[in-house]
C-alpha cells in the first residue's frame, strides 16, 4: 500500500492533500452525526414508549381500582343490607343482578360466611383472600372454563379466542384460548355491630374488552400525540394470547383486530418467563413497533398475562433516512466543488514539476544534455527549477571526475580483495590440514595398528589351530565382534573430525519431509516391533542444517526409540516452533521405561550407553553435529501416571531456522 502510495505523480498527491480533509473529515463527521443521532433517537423513543408504558398501567391500576371501590360501595350499602336481612335469596339474586347492571360489573357474586351462594355456579369462582383492614381487595384474575358457569351467556360468549398463525411466536399446539382474563375485587360485608356476613366478589372480563382497551389507547396516545403518521397501540394479553387489542391484523382501519395473534417468543420470555418489562422495538403481528411490555401479576404472584403499548416504528425510520440524505447530500455538495477547483489550482503547480520529472527521466536514460528550461512562474516553483537546471550543470562537471577516481578505488579494492582472500583461504585450509591430519595419525598409530595386529593373530590362531579351534569358536567370533565394534569407534571418530568428507552443504530443510525421509529407512523396526506412530506437525519454519547429518542424527534417534520398546509401543513424532526465536524442534518420543537420572547427566558423554552391543557414540556425535549449526539436542522423561512410573523418553532437536531476509 505504501509503495503504491509512492508512485502516485505529485498532481494526485497534491489533490489528495486538498481533498483528504474534505473527502475524509466531512464523511466521518456524518457518519458520527448519523450513529449519535441514530442512539439519541433510539433513547428517545424507549423514553417515550417508558412515559407510555407508565400511563397504561396507572389507568389499569385505575380500573382495577374502580372496580375495587364500586365492589366496597356495594357490601357498605343500605340497599344490599337490606336485601339480606329479608333472607329471601331469590330477591337477592335479582339485587345482585340490579346492582351489577348499575355499577356496569361483568359479575357480582355474594357469598355469606360460610361460603355459600344461592347464585348458580358462583361455587367454581376462585376464592380470593379477605381484604386487608376491611378495604377491598383488587386484582387481576385467569378463570379456567369450568370456573366460568356465574358469568352470563353473553360474556361467556366473548372469551373464546382462536389461536391465529403469528410470525415470531413461540410453537404451541393449542388451538384456541379458552380461558378468561378479569379485573377481580373482593369486598367484606359486616352487620352494624361489626360480625362478619360475607363477602361481595365482582368482575370485569377483558376478553374482547374493546371500549376499556380504546379508552386505555385514547389516554395513553391522544390524538396528534404522535408525530409523521405513526400509530400508537395498546392490547392486554392472556398468558401470550392478544384478548383485547386496537392492533389491526394488516395494519389498515378498515380490517379487524387482531385479537388471537401472539406475542413474539423473545417478548414472551423476558417478560412471562422472567418477569422484567420490555423496553424495546418488537415485532408485532406484521410490523416493528417501539414496545412497552409489563406482566400482569394475579393476587398469588403469579404472571398471567401482559399490559402492552407500541407505536409503529416505520415514521422514525423514515427520520433516520431522510437525515442520512441530508447529509449525504452536504458532503457532495461541498466535496464536488472543492475537488474541482483543487484540480485547477494543482494543474498550474504541477505543470513545472512535471517538466522537471521528465528532464530527471531523460537524464536517466543517458541525456546529460537534458534540462528543465525557462518557467513561465516566478514563484518558489519557478526558482526551483532554475536552480535545478544548475545543479544538473554541476553535477555534470562532477561526474565526470567521480568517475575517474572510482575506476581507480575499484581497482585498488579489488586488488586488496584478492590479496585478503588468498590469504584467508591458505589460513583455513593449514588449520584443516593441521587437526585432520593430528586426529587422523593418532587414530592410526592408536587404534588401527593395534587392532590390525590383533585380528591378523586371531586370523593365524584359526589357521594353526584348525578343528582344534573349535572348543572356543564361540569365544573367537566374541572377539571378531569386539573387533568390529572397535573398527565401527574409529569411523564414527573420523566422521565426527572430518564431516567434509561425509556431508555436503546447509540447506533450508522441511523437518516434516526430513521426518517422513527417515520414517522410510526406520519402516522394517517398526513394523517387526508393531508400533504406532503419532505425529504433530505445527512447525512453520525452516531448519538450516545438512540433509544427511539431520537424517543422520534422527535415524539414531528413531533407532534408540525402538530398542526402548522391545514389545512395543507408541512412537510420537512432533515438530514445533521453536518459542524463543526463528527455529523449529523436532521432538521424538518413545513409550518405554524412560531414562535412570544417572544417566541423564551423562547421557551425551561419549562411550555412555545401555546397551551391551552399544558404541556410547551415536548421541555424542548426534549432539556434536547439531551444535556445529547453533542448535541444541536435549533428552527428558515424559511424565507418567505416577511419581515411580515413567511415560517414557523425549529427546527433542532444536535447530536454527533459514527464514530470514537475505
Amino acid at each position: 500500500m505504501r509503495t503504491a502510495l509512492q508512485a502516485w505523480p505529485v498532481r494526485r498527491k497534491l489533490l489528495a492533500l486538498v481533498l483528504l480533509p474534505l473527502w475524509a473529515v466531512l464523511p466521518l463527521l456524518g457518519v458520527a452525526l448519523l450513529v449519535w443521532g441514530n442512539e439519541a433517537l433510539d433513547r428517545l423513543l424507549v423514553a417515550k414508549v417508558r412515559s407510555d408504558l407508565a400511563v397504561a398501567d396507572g389507568y389499569f391500576e385505575r380500573m382495577l381500582a374502580e372496580v375495587g371501590a364500586s365492589t366496597n360501595a356495594l357490601a357498605e350499602s343500605r340497599v344490599l343490607a337490606e336485601g339480606l336481612a329479608r333472607r329471601d335469596d331469590t330477591a337477592l339474586v335479582q339485587l345482585l343482578g340490579q346492582l351489577q347492571r348499575r355499577e356496569r360489573l361483568d359479575l357480582l357474586v355474594w357469598r355469606d360466611a360460610h361460603g355459600r351462594s344461592p347464585q348458580p355456579g358462583a361455587d367454581t369462582l376462585p376464592r380470593l383472600p379477605p381484604p386487608a383492614a376491611g378495604r377491598p381487595r383488587a386484582s387481576v384474575e385467569r378463570l379456567a372454563p369450568e370456573a366460568q358457569a356465574a358469568l352470563p351467556a353473553a360474556l361467556r360468549e366473548r372469551i373464546p379466542v382462536p389461536l391465529l398463525p403469528t410470525q415470531n411466536a413461540a410453537p404451541t399446539d393449542r388451538r384456541t384460548e379458552d380461558r378468561a382474563l378479569m379485573a377481580m375485587a373482593v369486598a367484606e360485608v359486616r352487620a352494624a355491630d361489626g360480625r362478619l356476613l360475607g363477602q361481595l366478589q365482582s368482575g370485569v372480563l377483558l376478553n374482547r374488552n374493546l371500549a376499556f382497551i380504546d379508552q386505555l389507547n385514547e389516554v395513553v396516545y391522544p390524538a396528534g400525540s404522535l408525530p409523521w403518521g405513526s400509530q400508537g397501540t395498546a392490547t392486554l394479553f392472556l398468558d401470550d394470547v392478544r384478548i383485547s387489542t386496537n392492533v389491526r391484523l394488516f395494519g389498515g382501519e378498515a380490517h379487524e383486530r387482531a385479537i388471537g395473534t401472539r406475542v413474539s417468543g423473545s417478548v414472551r420470555e423476558r417478560v412471562l418467563g422472567q418477569g422484567e418489562t420490555w423496553l424495546d422495538r418488537a415485532f408485532v403481528v406484521s410490523d416493528w413497533y417501539v414496545s412497552g411490555y409489563r406482566p400482569l401479576i394475579d393476587h398469588a404472584g403469579q404472571r398471567v398475562g401482559m399490559l402492552y403499548v407500541g407505536f409503529l416504528e416505520r415514521p422514525f425510520g423514515w427520520l433516520k433516512y431522510a437525515a442520512l440524505a441530508m447529509i449525504g447530500s452536504i458532503c457532495f455538495g461541498v466535496m464536488i466543488p472543492a475537488g474541482l477547483l483543487a484540480w485547477r489550482w494543482a494543474r498550474g503547480v504541477v505543470a513545472p514539476l512535471e517538466r522537471m520529472s521528465a528532464t530527471m527521466q531523460r537524464q536517466e536514460g543517458g541525456d546529460s544534455a537534458a534540462r528543465v528550461g525557462p518557467v513561465a512562474r516566478t514563484d518558489e516553483i519557478g526558482q526551483l527549477a532554475a536552480h535545478f537546471d544548475h545543479l544538473l550543470d554541476t553535477l555534470a562537471g562532477q561526474t565526470q571526475a567521480l568517475q575517474r577516481w572510482n575506476a581507480e578505488l575499484d581497482a585498488k579494492v579489488a586488488e586488496r580483495g584478492r590479496e585478503l582472500e588468498a590469504a584467508q583461504a591458505q589460513l583455513l585450509r593449514a588449520e584443516k590440514l593441521a587437526a585432520v591430519g593430528q586426529l587422523t595419525a593418532s587414530i592410526a598409530h592408536e587404534v588401527n595398528n593395534p587392532i590390525a595386529v590383533i585380528q591378523g593373530n586371531l586370523d593365524l590362531m584359526r589357521e594353526l589351530l584348525g578343528p582344534a579351534a573349535a572348543p572356543v569358536r564361540e569365544e573367537l567370533a566374541l572377539i571378531d565382534s569386539q573387533i568390529e565394534r572397535m573398527r565401527l569407534i574409529v569411523t564414527q571418530l573420523l566422521q565426527f573430525a572430518r564431516p567434509g568428507e561425509y556431508a555436503g552443504y546447509v540447506e533450508k530443510l522441511d523437518p516434516r519431509r526430513v521426518l517422513d525421509d527417515c520414517l522410510v529407512l526406520v519402516a522394517h523396526l517398526l513394523a517387526r516391533q508393531h508400533i504406532r506412530i503419532e505425529r504433530e506437525d505445527r512447525a512453520t519454519g525452516l531448519a538450516a542444517i545438512n540433509r544427511q547429518e539431520l537424517q543422520q542424527v534422527l535415524v539414531n534417534l528413531l533407532v534408540n526409540a525402538v530398542q526402548a520398546m522391545p514389545e512395543g509401543g507408541t512412537l510420537t513424532l512432533r515438530t514445533d516452533d521453536w518459542p524463543e526465536g526463528p527455529g523449529v524442534v523436532i521432538s521424538v518420543a518413545d513409550t518405554g521405561e524412560g531414562l535412570p537420572p544417572d544417566m541423564l547427566t551423562r547421557l551425551f558423554q561419549p562411550f555412555v550407553t545401555r546397551k551391551p552391543d552399544g558404541t556410547g557414540l551415536g548421541l555424542w556425535i548426534s549432539r556434536s553435529l547439531v551444535e556445529r549449526y547453533g542448535g541444541e539436542l536435549r533428552a527428558a522423561n515424559v511424565p507418567g501416571p505416577s511419581a515411580e512410573l515413567s511415560g517414557g523418553a523425549e529427546f527433542s532437536v532444536w535447530l536454527r531456522s533459514a527464514l530470514t531476509e537475505d
